[in-house]
């Protein structure tokens, strides 16, 4: 069983940015820090503590004891700091000589709600701070209230010499990011960070181009038609590094079937006979698998590239029934040739679905268009 990350943030974490903190206060603002009162604040309670809460109370320590100055703060914070890195970041940092890793996380948060009234220093440190985790959760806090004037800082950064400043020129503004808050502005209206985007899709660093792919596909969800003219334009004459970044992108528009995205990557209507659909267990106990064949055949003469996905409708507690789409194979069908693909769909519980007994449906699609779909049972097991 892997360690749960919350404990990323444990007591030997706090202990160490204690210890930092301490030593470089009095150089700087000539005031005490009061260690203990930091591990208490920051330690209260921590077991129970998801990731996220932990982080924001370890954020809660810092804006008790460190100077309400943030100037003084700032300078405490940028002192503390491990050298910088110029390889990947890890996970696991040895906070010995110096803070790094996740204890930056509730810092750039510290930076983003106590810095508002000093802009330059909060770029500064998020600048800083990016370079040994990332700063792209801190960072958003500027842009929902000094959207142009961080946005303009982040477009110069897209030519920083360090790929983790570039990185977080990307990441920082991506307008649904995973356990950060939503940016509105810029899911009204993306085009600015379409532009900044457009400055880094050739980045050097598949890291950095990475996360443009991720950002646009962000993107996808609300403007599927701009991104899907966005992978258009910027598919003339791609490297085969863009043209990764460009499929990477373009991952949610080709699982929606979006028509024009479909076409950008090759793949047209399908034309076949004979699909056949089966299921080999109409009644599935949660716990196990679903198997399931597709059988086709192409009506075509020319070759076809098909893009083969199968959707998953769960039921959920209302009755109703919501599909979750999973990739499964691309292939090239030649003329003549039946062609039988085989599968298994496991049910166990994970975090991030509730599985309800009753009726569910398996449906397969081809370039983005259902081509059979048959109804299953699954069976939750009773205690």
């Amino acid at each position: 069983m892997p360690e749960p990350l919350k404990n990323l943030f444990n007591h030997d974490v706090i202990s160490h940015m204690a210890k930092h903190f301490s030593s470089h206060a009095n150089a700087s603002c000539g005031e005490g820090f009061d260690i203990e009162i930091f591990i208490e604040i920051a330690s209260k309670n921590l077991e129970n503590l998801e990731l996220k809460q932990r982080s924001a109370q370890i954020m809660q320590a810092m804006k008790h004891c460190l100077p309400d100055n943030f100037n003084l703060a700032a300078d405490i914070m940028l002192k503390s700091l491990a050298a910088e890195h110029n390889s990947d970041l890890s996970q696991h940092a040895d906070l010995s000589l110096g803070l790094n890793g996740w204890a930056i996380m509730p810092m750039a948060e510290y930076v983003g709600v106590y810095g508002q009234d000093d802009f330059n220093t909060a770029m500064n440190l998020f600048h800083a701070f990016t370079q040994r985790f990332t700063a792209e959760f801190g960072i958003r806090h500027f842009l929902l209230s000094n959207p142009q004037k961080t946005l303009s800082t982040m477009l110069k950064w897209c030519d920083d010499d360090n790929h983790h400043v570039r990185r977080l020129a990307s990441e920082g503004c991506r307008p649904r990011l995973p356990w950060g808050m939503q940016l509105p502005i810029y899911i009204q209206n993306p085009q600015p960070i379409i532009e900044l985007l457009e400055k880094l899709k050739d980045d050097n660093e598949e890291y950095v181009r990475r996360s443009v792919a991720n950002n646009l596909n962000d993107i996808a969800k609300d403007h599927p038609d701009l991104v899907a003219d966005t992978l258009q334009l910027w598919g003339k004459g791609a490297s085969p590094e863009r043209k990764k970044l460009l499929r990477h992108a373009g991952r949610t528009l080709l699982k929606q079937g979006n028509p024009k995205a479909l076409q950008i990557f090759g793949y047209f209507p399908a034309q076949l006979k004979n699909v056949i659909l089966n299921i080999e267990e109409e009644v599935v106990d949660f716990g196990s698998k679903l198997p399931f064949s597709l059988q086709i055949e192409a009506s075509s003469k020319k070759k076809q590239l098909l893009m083969v996905d199968f959707a998953i409708h769960h039921l959920k507690a209302n009755g109703e029934l919501t599909a979750k789409v999973f990739k499964w194979k691309t292939i090239t069908l030649e003329h003549g040739q039946p062609l039988l693909l085989t599968k298994s769909h496991p049910f166990k519980a994970i975090t991030t679905r509730r599985y309800y007994p009753g009726v569910h449906k398996l449906e397969v699609l081809i370039n983005g268009v259902s081509v059979g779909l048959k109804s299953f049972e699954l069976k939750m097991n009773v205690e």
